[in-house]
């Protein structure tokens, strides 16, 4: 693999990045039953913090600089304060402000790192992407396991404000990163871009791309988001053992992008693609009939397993088609919307239906949606080995 070896931000502040992006990404789902209790919220208004979060997300990721190091500054400022005004809020509506603000930073970081990392790797995009990312699962799982581990010994509050205080750690390193190389200003990676090929993508592929990114951002997001919850109602469990099932969740698609790596070295990004996609539709179906804490900790893992090459697979094969900063901002910046929208309807089905089940029909139809797109892509470029 090819990379620059000198440039800010280095591998690992990347790698904390996307970490701190998972831990927030998916920080609602363990706690989302103590928020629900402790504001009086219905599963509809639990889904509104989702909606919020990730609308921020997206404004992040459509807003994202050609100067990907000062968008990932401002991610991490901005991760900081609304993360930090999510802890103290005393309400569901200022909650759901510093939510905002918070996926605000999220979007920015999430993009500006994968676009730093898809300009940096020029051989097995795809395999190197999906280590990278193997962080942000990383963060996620971390979010469920810390969440069992520390709320009954610390309160929600003093944990959320140790969250806010780590993206201060990435701020203060990204400083002195970029000092240690005496410019603050110019950015090496907008600069290569911009002497190389920058051909766009074209307006059937731009949708595509953004059409994949908008279904996946809302069946993963389904999944995590309700998982804890759902495992409480049908699994006859405590709150902590079903936090423990979101971590299972979690901790098989951290080390599935693990594996993934190792499979993208031996086969294309397509198939990997195609191949995640039809597991994740079974999967989501057997867990909906999941009727035993066992079972359903079961399908957990196979989902996470499934849904583990997706992500990187497919942004491989965006940064293939080499287009611009704004363009990649946008295409994973749209996958908020769909992390926004989708759990938000699952919250309206079940409070309509009485059924969480019945409302895992939405990421169902999502995975087939996904699935079809894949099968009828519009002619892309190879990627080069």
């Amino acid at each position: 693999m090819e990379r620059r070896r000198t440039q800010a931000p280095s591998l690992g502040l990347m790698h904390f990045g996307l970490m701190l992006a998972g831990l927030g990404t998916a920080l609602l789902g363990p706690i989302l039953p103590l928020l629900a209790k402790e504001w009086g919220m219905l599963d509809s208004q639990s889904g509104l913090l989702m909606t919020a979060k990730f609308c921020g997300a997206f404004l992040g990721g459509v807003t994202v600089s050609r100067n990907l190091r000062q968008s990932l500054h401002v991610g991490l400022a901005a991760g900081f304060v609304g993360f930090g005004g999510f802890a103290v809020a005393p309400s569901m509506g200022l909650g759901s402000a510093g939510l905002f603000v918070g996926g605000f930073g999220l979007g920015q970081i999430i993009t500006s790192v994968n676009i730093l990392a898809g300009r940096r790797f020029t051989s097995h995009r795809g395999s190197a992407l999906s280590l990278l990312n193997f962080s942000f699962s990383l963060g996620a799982m971390l979010s469920a396991l810390l969440a069992a581990w520390l709320l009954p010994h610390f309160t929600l509050r003093g944990v959320l404000e140790g969250f806010a205080g780590l993206f201060v750690i990435g701020v203060l390193v990204l400083r002195v990163q970029m000092r240690g190389e005496g410019s603050p200003i110019e950015d090496p990676d907008a600069a290569s871009a911009e002497a190389g090929p920058q051909t766009g993508l074209s307006g059937r592929v731009y949708l595509y791309f953004a059409g994949l990114l908008v279904l996946y951002g809302g069946l993963e997001t389904c999944l995590s988001g309700w998982l804890t919850t759902f495992a409480l109602r049908y699994g006859d469990k405590t709150l902590a053992v079903s936090e423990y099932t979101t971590l299972l969740l979690w901790m098989a698609l951290t080390f599935g992008r693990l594996g993934a790596s190792a499979v993208m070295l031996r086969v294309g990004e397509k198939t990997a693609q195609r191949g995640s996609l039809v597991l994740a539709s079974a999967f989501t179906v057997a867990l909906a009939t999941a009727h035993s804490s066992v079972t359903i900790a079961g399908f957990a893992v196979l989902l996470g397993f499934s849904l583990a090459p997706f992500f990187p697979a497919t942004f491989a094969l965006l940064i293939a088609e080499k287009p611009t900063a704004r363009e990649a901002g946008i295409v994973v910046a749209v996958s908020g919307l769909g992390a926004a929208a989708l759990p938000w309807m699952m919250g309206v089905v079940s409070t309509k239906t009485g059924s969480l089940q019945l409302a895992l029909a939405l990421p169902f139809a999502a995975a087939l949606g996904l699935l079809a797109m894949s099968l009828f892509a519009p002619q892309i470029r190879p990627i080069a080995d």
